[in-house]
């Protein structure tokens, strides 16, 4: 399978930018105005965060959320071929002044565009990642998926895994930043009930958990892709949890998950189009 992924990666690597960009955009269209896959749940999602949007927008939305998502897949298959030169010609980079003189930290992540191939370029620009991500049920998709992502200075976390807490802390004490990715619903017994644009619901409160235990700076982490096509990689300034902690452990995590929900809200509001809606984010926690 590793040989496979690394074909695939190879082909995808070397097609004029300009092709794959089309084939992301012919794979939006597919999906949005022929097959309208999960379109109920986009608009939905839509209006619980930005009510009265127009019918008209939502579909902008979703559609070029979708071209994003595509886009972001082909992206993937850069990861082993990454060059200097490939990442200044594009990719623009905001903020990281403010994790120079940081050793262990925490980015707080959400869906947005390349994330993947903006972790892996971080890791080998700024700064080595370790990314908590969840692993694949079917054993040939995680093999091809992790293949690739692998090929990368980037280290993963299994996020079920039995060790992940061991393995987080080992990552902080070698001066690596971990990455949570919090914007997916998340039910018991990993997440916690919270607020996300006004609406209840259940997010992950790993992040709440362990920066409340290490005391490590927490810094917003997104991606988008501007009107030139070039991915800007944003760190927003450290949180500040300090008001948020109170003598009762759980509320705490609340208090502190809730404020992450905020941080995420703020981002998908300045680029809502490249947001991933096709999540249903809004189950009943339970």
């Amino acid at each position: 399978m590793k040989k496979i992924s690394f074909l695939i990666a190879y082909f995808f690597n070397f097609m004029p930018h300009f092709i794959l960009n089309k084939f992301a955009s012919l794979l939006a269209f597919l999906w949005v105005d022929v097959f309208g896959i999960r379109k109920d749940v986009v608009y939905a999602n839509i209006e619980i965060a930005f009510p009265g949007t127009s019918v008209k927008l939502k579909k902008k939305w979703m559609k070029y959320s979708l071209y994003v998502l595509m886009k972001s897949l082909f992206d993937l298959f850069r990861i082993p071929f990454l060059t200097d030169r490939w990442i200044d010609n594009n990719a623009k980079f905001h903020g990281f002044e403010k994790i120079q003189s940081v050793e262990g930290c925490f980015f707080l992540c959400l869906h947005m565009a390349s994330g993947d191939l903006a972790a892996a370029m971080i890791s080998r620009r700024y700064k080595p990642l370790s990314l908590i991500s969840k692993r694949f049920k079917n054993k040939y998709a995680d093999q091809f998926w992790f293949s690739i992502r692998e090929r990368s200075e980037t280290q993963f976390i299994d996020a079920h895994g039995k060790n992940n807490a061991f393995e987080i802390l080992k990552a902080l004490k070698s001066k690596r930043a971990v990455i949570f990715v919090m914007d997916q619903f998340m039910g018991k017994p990993y997440g916690i009930e919270t607020i996300f644009f006004g609406k209840k619901t259940g997010t992950a409160y790993g992040l709440a958990l362990f920066a409340q235990k290490t005391k490590k700076p927490v810094f917003p982490l997104y991606s988008y892709f501007d009107d030139l096509g070039k991915l800007n990689i944003c760190i927003k300034p450290a949180i500040d949890l300090s008001a948020l902690i109170t003598d009762d452990k759980e509320t705490s995590y609340v208090n502190i998950t809730n404020q992450f929900n905020l941080e995420i809200e703020k981002i998908i509001t300045e680029h809502p189009e490249q947001w991933m809606w096709v999540h249903k984010r809004w189950k009943v926690f339970e």
